[in-house]
């Protein structure tokens, strides 16, 4: 059984909070007026209209199943088409539910001390369709359980609160694939599929069953003021992954999850080629937090290609690497223009990684000649203390990653640091300790990263 989180969620949030009051106050280390994303997605006008969950027969009492009014409380929205949409509040008490679908033009809003709780039964879990970018269940053949909170082709929603806890209980499903009983792929937290004009702020993500959220297919998403919490030892409770989406921005959160942090997405293998999505000018900034493997990813699902990133602003601790771009043979695609700067780690194994053979094929049929293109990736500004090995860039034989540039990357431990380890790469390196590999120190390499920079 994983461990539960007591006295040290309630240090974590602490700690998010401290962090986003630093940043806002007058005269502190980080600029009043810090650069935003947030506009991708302006704040939509007034709702026309108020419901509570508790006016469709909902109970905040812990053990009243509220599947049901919740249904009926989004179904009401749908109905009357308010003007500006409406609003469906969650008052203070703990919700009990299954899985349960959003509209359009509606704000789901968690009152403080408000938590919305999965139901532990998995027996009455629905199940949905494969996704096509994937073709299966992400662990299983077959379909996968639908996520806590879901909607599908919706346009304007936001979830929001004071703070309140989505509560994935996800303990069982935990045990489940642990003991390799789990009949289908585990549920996220959230997932909205096909959408677009998506906000989701001030909330808490607590115990996934699997990804927390996990936005595929959609545009015009903002991520902000949200904490996503996972003991480290609970298998692949992601924090946000961006899937197949563009004009995504994430900003200002904290995340401490048993996986990545943050993991932009885009399909995987042939059925990720075939569906051809890729995920497209994503910006994250300002994110804090810990996880046993990557604080910030790309991959590796990555087989509709992913473009145009920018990350900054992050801090990492405790932490298997800082930064991990990672993808295979067989997954085709590309990852490009990606810019990650200004990072600060603290206790990771490995500063940063771009591995060209991390993931499986989601079965046989797969093309192994389908081999993906990785090419201008900026890595700046990166200061790293009780890190223990400087990091890997393996390309593929036939693949290299190419115009990889690496500028003010520091990284010291307690002991010596061990080198960097390069393969078909090449790029450029200023100002790099360790003293970069030979394949990012050409004349040619090193012009190109001045250039870009």
């Amino acid at each position: 059984m994983a461990r539960r989180w007591g006295p040290w969620r309630r240090l974590l949030l602490v700690v998010a909070a401290a962090a986003v009051l630093l940043a806002a106050a007058p005269g502190g280390a980080v600029a009043q007026e810090q650069a935003t994303c947030a506009g991708a997605v302006p704040e939509p006008s007034r709702r026309g209209a108020w419901v509570s969950v508790v006016g469709f027969g909902g109970a905040g009492d812990g053990r009243t199943l509220n599947t049901a009014a919740f249904a009926r409380a989004v179904a009401s929205i749908e109905r009357r088409r308010a003007p500006g949409g409406a609003m469906l509040y969650v008052p203070p008490g703990v919700w009990l539910t299954g899985p349960f679908n959003l509209t359009s033009r509606m704000t789901l809003f968690l009152a403080r001390g408000a938590v919305v709780r999965a139901t532990k039964d998995t027996s009455s879990w629905p199940l949905s369709e494969p996704l096509p970018s994937y073709g299966r269940g992400r662990e299983l053949p077959g379909g996968r359980y639908i996520s806590l909170i879901h909607g599908s082709g919706l346009q304007d929603v936001v979830i929001t609160g004071e703070n309140g806890t989505i509560d994935g209980q996800g303990s069982v499903w935990w045990d489940m694939w642990k003991k390799g009983t789990l009949p289908y792929t585990r549920p996220h937290l959230l997932e909205l599929m096909s959408s677009s004009d998506i906000i989701v702020s001030n909330i808490v993500f607590q115990d996934s069953p699997f990804w927390n959220i996990h936005p595929v297919y959609c545009s015009n998403v903002v991520i902000r003021n949200v904490t996503v919490l996972a003991p480290h030892d609970s298998p692949n409770t992601d924090g946000i992954d961006p899937d197949s989406s563009s004009n995504v921005c994430i900003e200002d959160c904290y995340i401490s999850t048993g996986d990545d942090a943050i993991a932009i997405k885009s399909g995987w293998d042939e059925y990720g080629i075939a569906y051809g999505r890729p995920s497209t000018d994503i910006t994250i900034r300002r994110i804090t937090g810990s996880s046993p493997f990557a604080g910030f990813a790309v991959g590796s699902e990555t087989s509709g290609g992913v473009a145009n990133v920018l990350a900054e602003h992050l801090n990492f601790f405790s932490s298997g690497f800082g930064i991990h771009i990672k993808t295979n043979s067989g997954r085709g695609g590309f990852i490009r223009n990606v810019t990650v700067s200004h990072v600060t780690l603290d206790n990771v194994r490995y500063g940063l990684r771009i591995a060209g053979d991390v993931g499986g094929p989601p079965d046989d049929r797969y093309n192994k000649s389908a081999l993906p293109v990785v090419d201008t990736l900026t890595i700046k500004n990166v200061q790293g203390q009780n890190i223990k090995e400087a990091g890997l860039i393996k390309g593929i034989a036939n693949s290299a990653f190419s115009r990889i540039c690496l500028s003010n990357v520091k990284l010291s431990g307690g002991a010596h640091v061990r080198p960097w380890k390069c393969e078909a790469v090449s790029g450029g390196a200023l100002e790099v300790q360790p003293s970069p590999c030979t394949e990012l120190t050409t004349t040619s390499g090193t012009s190109f990263c001045t250039n870009s920079l």
